[in-house]
This record gives C-alpha cells, structure tokens and sequence, in this order.
C-alpha cells in the first residue's frame, strides 16, 4: 500500500464541521485481496489493537469490525478503523470515518482526529504497519507507540491551555494555537487576544517581572503589611549562614528567579545541611539565591483573577507507601503508570522525576533509590508540593477564611498581576494568618491551574470562566463580523462592492479577492488570495473591523475554511467550471463543495441566495440562519414563496432594485445610477448588486447609506480592477475582462453588445485546467459573437502542453468565423488588436495578467494626450 496524498483540515471542510484527515492510498495488487487471505493476518491485528472489538462498523454492534475481518473486509476498509483506533490509544476518541473507491485501485479514507498532525502520522504508521503485517515482518509495536505518543507532546497543548480553549470554543469564541506554539488566538480581527496558558497579553509585564523577582515581591508585600517570612540575598555561603545565627532554624534555600518548585532546598535543620544545599544549587546553576525562614504548616495556593479569590487548593508532596518488597525506584515507576500523570503539563498530574534533589530529600529521611520501605510507610519524595515536580493538590475553596481570601487578593494587587497564584503556607487557611503565624511566601504570574480544574480530591472549579470573563467581559464580542462570497462567477465584484460599502461606512475592512488581500484601499499582498490561508490573514490582523472574504472552490477542497462560523454568505451562482479537477465531475460535486460555505453560517446570521439560479436554490435547505433571496424577476416563483413566509428580498423591478420583507416594497437605488452597470447594460453587474445590497443590509446598515455608497461604485481599474474595465483609445475602446468560463464569456459579450460597437474583436485565453469541452464551447462562443479573434495562451498552463489550448479555441472558434489567428503572448496580441482597431471598435482581452495590459493601455492613452 502506498499514500499518494495525505492532508488534514483542522476546520470545517466538505467531509466534517471538525477536524479531519483525508488520505488517498494505492493499493495496487492488493485491491482485491480480502482480509481472510493474508496469512496471519486478522490475528496480528487483534492481537495489536484489541480494542478493534468495540468498533460496531456497519454491522451496528460490539464486534461489528471484527467479524468483518473474519469474513474478509478489504485493506482501505481496515486502514480506515485502525486510524482510528491508533487514535483511541494515544488518548483521542475519534469515531468519525468513511472510504470509498476512486478508481480501480486508489481508495480514499477519511476519518476524524483531534489534532490534524497527529491524525496524519497515524496514518503513515499504520500503513507502515499493515504493510509489514503483508510481508509478515516482526513489528516493533512499542517503539512505534511510544513515537506517536511524542508526537502527540510536540503538538498537544498543555492542560491549563486546553482548558482554556474548550471554554473559548463553548462560548463561541473562536480560537487557533499560534504556530503549535501552545499560544492561544482568541477572537478575530480588532476583538483578538492572546494569552500562554494563563499570561494573558494585557497582563502588565513590569508586573511579572516583579513576581519572578522573589525579593522585590516580599519587599511590595511588606509594604502593605501583608505577612512574610524573614528573608534575604545571599552571595556566600557565609552569608546564609550569618542569616541562620540570626533567625534560627528551619530555613529554606531558592532560587531569587525560580518557579514550579525547581532547584529549592527546604527544611534545613543545621549549618552542615545549610552549607551543602548552597553548593548543592551552585553546581545546579543556580547563583541568585535567597534564604528564608521556614513557616510551619500546610502548602496552600489561592487562584486570584480580575481582583477576586476564586480557588484554593491544599497542595501535598508527592510520596509512596511502602508494601515491604518493593525499592522506592519501584514504587516511583508504579506511581508514574497511573494514567493521571503525564509528562510536564500534558495531564492533570506530573510523572515523578527522580533526580538528585528527590535523592537528597529521601536520604534526609534514611533512604536511597535503592531502599524498601516498610509495608504502608509513607516516604515523601519532594519537600514542595508543585504540581510541576509530581505533586498532588485538594481543593479547598470553600474553607478559606474571609480574611486570607482578602490577603491574597491585596497580594495580586500589590504586584500588579491580574491572575496570580498567591503561595500560603499556614497550620489551617480557615484561619486567618494574622493569628496562626501563617504568611505569604510567593506571589506567582502565569500560575498553573491544573490543580483547581482536576484537584487529586475535592470539587474541580471552573476557574476558566472567570479569566474568559475577564478577558471578554459579558456583552462585549469576541470576533469581528465576518463577510464570505462563494460561486462561480460574480464573486471578486460582489467582494469589493461590499467592501467598498464598509469603507465608505468608516469600517476598516480586511478583504481577500482573487486580485489579492486588502486592508481598506491598501493591497497587502497580490496574487489569487481566495483560500483559507488568505483569510486567516485577514481574520488575524487587529487593524480589521470586519473581514469580507472571497471564498473559492480551490481553498475549500485544500484547506477547508479558514472559520468555523460567518456571519454572512453570499452565493452568487453555479455554472460547469473547474468540472474534471480534485475528483469533482459535476455540479452535483461542485456544489457540494460550495454548500459548505452556506451551512457554515451561525444561527442568528443571514445566508444571502440567488433565486434565479435553481443550483443555488437546490442549497436553500441546507441553510440553518436567516435567508435573503435575490432576483431580477419580480414574479420569481422563489421569490414570492418566500416573501409569503414572511422572507426578505431584494430584486430588481424595471429601473429600480427594491427591499420587501413581506410588507411594503421599498425603493433602494435606481440601477442607472450604479455605474458599474454601465445605465442597467452589464446584466452581471446588475446581479453582483443585488448580491452586495442583500449582504448589506443583512450587516445592518441603512438602505439610504447603501444607496448614496452604490451610487460610486464604478467598474474601472480603480474600484474594480480587471472587471469589465473599459479604456478609451483615440475613437475604440478596449475592454479588459477576467473571464475564464462560459458564463464569464458570456456576460462580457452581452455587455459588449449592448454598447453597440461597430466591430467585436476578441484577445481569448482559457486556463489550462479546464475540460477540453469547456474550453471548446468558450471557443465556439467567441467564434460566432465576434468579427476577429486573435487567440492567446496564458503563462502558467496547468498541467498542459504549449499551444494545445490555443488549438483547443482554434478549432472550435473556425467553425464559426474564419477571421482569426493565434498570438500566444497576450501582451503581442493586445498590441497586434490595437493596430488592427477602427473607429467604433471595441476590443475585449480576457485576461491572465491585469497589471502588465493595463500598463500597456495606460501608456498608450498617455501617449495620446501628449
């Protein structure tokens, strides 16, 4: 079995609203090969993955797949159930999957996963395994294992950030991990924020800063008679020293800088153990070291947010019970199966490290690694109680004394920290300090909050809410709105049409068309930007109000979409381009892959549709929000059912373009006075404006501000470049078009004639892509709706060879006019139609490359004026 392609999606995409992998895989002499015919094969696999049993598969019960693979299934069939069951045991529960057959040995497998990247190398695995299970080779199933369950490291995120993330995404908010970094983006646009686990980005940096310093901590403490133990610096080991003759004994050594419990020295009894443990963290490296008086009692951490005490947990040291046969490394490693700890923050709970710190502690105690306790003798294995070093933690919330929950909030004030893990040692927290001899040992920034989510026992508190209440505060929004366009012709026009609109409502746009990605009237980057990853530039910068995003078939079937969720849809029309790419053969596929666009729109947002294009209509159902129908039939059977039921529309009727909710019809604009339809000729853009005014006043703005921002929406190279551009050249005119489809041709022909020219003459291309009957029908069209025709070919011809399109046109196009002649650069063949040009001429160029012609043109009429 071989992979011939592999990718996922972490979004919506057209086989899950969630995250998903596709895999195409050949399977070559082996597509008809069942199961039962490979030798040893079925019990390999169920010995491997025995939880294969719980897969239902079509059979609809436990065991399903199995008796499937006794009775003999196909390989893409098992592939497809064992990456999900691969999943299941690195700890994702994925249930989602299909296959199917694209041709006679090439299958395709879907299936869901958690995390795009490790759904994929779950894929290459297991076809690694089955194909050595095929040559029935000797697998090294826990090596194989243990590397995918490094992988999920590398890319999951910790705990405290994935609690973070699954509350964001239950209120709607949208969220990315930046970069797999473990950074969160919450929100979209001028709304986003960024926060690290619980460093949130308006958290004062001065303010962290302060905390990590644990001596300027103290100092601010002290300053607002909040208790602390006696402290101090010490450069030598003299200095601790003098502090010890000075303060008595128990004393702590730390880290001025430390955090999560690393490299700290407690319960230091005389000056031998003092002087060790400073060498002991000078050949750890550490050289900023504080000593501190040890307070007597429990490890307590208060969670502050906003200026509030929301959680208190107790937090014990790590330890094992003896059983009188087992060493303490022994009784480590029991400890460190529990599926409750992880590596660093992955779990609730921390596996164990056994290192020199734990050795010295446990020797403190009699001990070495080597040692076998006493059956039920409790052996702690750390002097601190960070969750971080293996620690477990109580919840304690509801026993904190009123006046300790204060002390902790004036503590997170005093440094400045909007979420800070106040450290207590104290006898009892339902006591105050103030009379228990308790004090205020670290102020923490960025604290961990596993031990409130998933305390080891007590009530878990969902302490996340009050930091995304904190971040986002009741009633403020969390994205910007949020504009998408889909079809197959219309949809640039459309795009900066509305766009335009919002500019001129003093909104600062971000757009993605295929002319390129805009903010405002500034292009940011050139080129076709219609795909997922265009939009998320758009969706990602914080200059943006509102983004308007073009959203084209190629970018949903590589990438999905770039959201979860818009506010508004646009579909403008479907036609047969781009037929015979990406395993799409039909409308029926075609709009399949489109229809995403409109059943990825939230509730309470409008799907904008256009209600003479009965493919359009047939995605009318699948809509879950608000519905406004366009037309240019008044007596649209669509239409009036719809204003029936109570529906909005927008329609042209005679010279104007009118809104009706059912009620009275109001008037919007007279259609002459949009000048990019050129006084009502250019029938397409007569459409596009009925597209943009329905998502307009889908967004909420005024009709009369709608109409007045219409009214200078032109179709030149400045507004709309590469749309219909008409350029005056002594006493012809050229017209510059990007059509690339029939339809595309077709408008721009019926436009051109309805200007009444004396000659038509054409400058045709037609992307390489296209089927060769779609390309034909283009040439057919253009050979009876034009008096010459000079043939040209674009620079990247996709997949085809030099001159066969041109051939393509050629042919069909002398069928019909023998006036034509191929010139495959188009900047010759705009050159060579210039000269050839009379007066009253209109020359149309369907273009590939807009900037280079209209450089051309601009120069020529330049050259006139002279």
């Amino acid at each position: 079995m071989e992979i011939q392609h592999l990718t996922s999606f972490d979004g919506p995409n057209i086989f899950s609203y969630k995250p998903t992998v596709q895999m195409i895989v050949k399977l070559g002499d082996l597509v008809d090969t069942p199961t039962k015919e490979l030798k040893n094969f079925n019990e390999r696999i169920i010995k491997m993955f025995p939880g294969l049993v719980e897969h239902k598969c079509s059979l609809g019960c436990r065991g399903g797949f199995i008796r499937r693979l006794q009775e003999g299934t196909y390989l893409a069939h098992v592939t497809e159930h064992l990456c999900l069951e691969m999943q299941y045991l690195l700890g994702y529960d994925c249930k989602f999957g299909r296959t199917r057959q694209l041709n006679d040995d090439v299958y395709q497998i879907i299936y869901g996963c958690k995390h795009p990247k490790v759904g994929e190398e779950c894929a290459k695995t297991v076809i690694n395994i089955i194909n050595q299970l095929i040559m029935d080779c000797e697998i090294q199933w826990e090596n194989e294992l243990n590397r995918l369950k490094t992988t999920c490291l590398n890319y999951e995120m910790g705990f405290s950030t994935r609690a973070i993330a699954e509350e964001a995404r239950k209120r709607g908010i949208p969220v990315s991990d930046i970069d797999n970094s473990g950074i969160l983006r919450l929100g979209y646009g001028k709304y986003q924020k960024i926060i690290a686990a619980t460093l949130y980005e308006n958290t004062s940096s001065v303010a962290v800063d302060i905390a990590c310093d644990k001596t300027l901590t103290k100092y601010l403490l002290n300053e607002v008679s909040i208790p602390t133990p006696p402290s101090c610096r010490c450069a030598t080991v003299d200095d601790a020293l003098n502090f010890a003759q000075e303060y008595g004994y128990p004393l702590v050594l730390k880290p001025n800088s430390g955090h999560q419990g690393h490299s700290v020295c407690t319960n230091l009894s005389s000056p031998a153990e003092l002087s060790n443990a400073f060498k002991l963290m000078l050949s750890n490296d550490v050289d900023d070291i504080i000593i501190e008086k040890q307070i007597q009692g429990k490890d307590y951490r208060v969670l502050v947010i906003n200026g509030k005490a929301e959680a208190a947990a107790l937090r014990v040291p790590p330890f094992i019970k003896g059983d009188g046969k087992s060493t303490i490394k022994e009784l480590i490693d029991q400890l460190n199966q529990d599926e409750l700890r992880g590596f660093g923050h992955e779990k609730a709970l921390t596996k164990i490290e056994v290192d020199d710190l734990l050795k010295d502690f446990i020797s403190k105690q009699g001990y070495t690694i080597t040692s076998i306790p006493a059956k039920n003798k409790l052996v702690y294995l750390r002097a601190n109680a960070n969750l971080s070093t293996g620690g477990m933690a109580i919840d304690c919330t509801d026993l904190i004394h009123p006046q300790n929950k204060e002390l902790a909030e004036r503590a997170a004030k005093a440094i400045g920290l909007d979420i800070a893990g106040i450290d207590i040692i104290s006898p009892d927290l339902a006591i105050p300090l103030v009379t228990n001899q308790g004090a205020i040992i670290e102020v923490n920034a960025a604290p961990g909050i596993r031990m409130h989510l998933k305390p080891f026992k007590g009530k878990s508190r969902n302490i996340v809410a009050p930091i995304l209440d904190m971040i986002y505060p009741p009633g403020k929004p969390a994205s910007i709105p949020l504009i998408t366009i889909t079809g197959t012709n219309g949809k640039t026009t459309t795009t900066r049409m509305i766009g335009h609109v919002l500019k001129k409502a003093k909104y600062n746009v971000g757009m993605t068309t295929t002319h390129g990605i805009y903010f405002n009237d500034n292009c940011l980057e050139y080129g076709d930007t219609t795909g997922p990853r265009s939009a998320k530039k758009v969706l990602n910068n914080r200059l943006v109000d509102i983004a308007v995003l073009e959203t084209a078939r190629g970018g949903i079937l590589r990438d999905g979409l770039a959201y979860e969720k818009a506010d508004i849809a646009v579909f403008t029309n479907l036609t047969n381009d781009h037929l015979g790419i990406d395993n799409i053969n039909s409308l029926e596929d075609l709009l399949n892959v489109k229809s995403l666009v409109i059943e990825a729109v939230h509730k309470n947002g409008t799907c904008v549709l256009n209600a003479d294009d009965e493919w359009v209509m047939k995605v009318k159902e699948k809509a879950q929000s608000n519905i406004i129908l366009y037309s240019t039939r008044p007596q649209n059977p669509y239409l009036l059912q719809h204003v029936q039921n109570g529906g909005e529309v927008i329609y042209q009727s005679g010279e104007y373009i009118y809104y009706s909710n059912g009620h009275v019809a109001q008037k919007i604009i007279k259609v002459q006075h949009i000048p990019a339809t050129l006084n009502g000729s250019l029938k397409h853009n007569i459409y596009n404006s009925l597209a943009a005014i329905g998502a307009l006043k889908a967004f909420g703005l005024p009709l009369e501000q709608i109409e007045t921002s219409m009214q200078s929406f032109y179709s030149d190279e400045r507004t709309n470049p590469g749309r219909f551009n008409i350029y005056e050249i002594k006493d012809f005119k050229v017209i510059l078009d990007y059509g690339h489809n029939f339809d595309g041709y077709k408008f721009t022909i019926e436009g051109i004639k309805n200007l009444q020219p004396n000659r038509m003459i054409g400058v045709i291309g037609v992307p390489g892509d296209r089927r060769d009957e779609d390309i034909r029908q283009v040439g057919e069209l253009c050979g009876e709706s034009f008096d010459y025709l000079i043939i040209k070919e674009d620079k990247n011809l996709r997949g085809r060879k030099r001159t066969e399109v041109a051939n393509l046109l050629y042919e069909a196009a002398a069928q019909k006019n023998p006036f034509l002649e191929i010139i495959l650069e188009e900047e010759i063949a705009l050159i060579k139609a210039l000269e050839y040009a009379q007066k009253g001429d209109i020359i149309a160029v369907f273009f590939e490359e807009f900037e280079s012609l209209a450089k051309i043109l601009n120069s020529k009429i330049k050259n006139l004026q002279v």
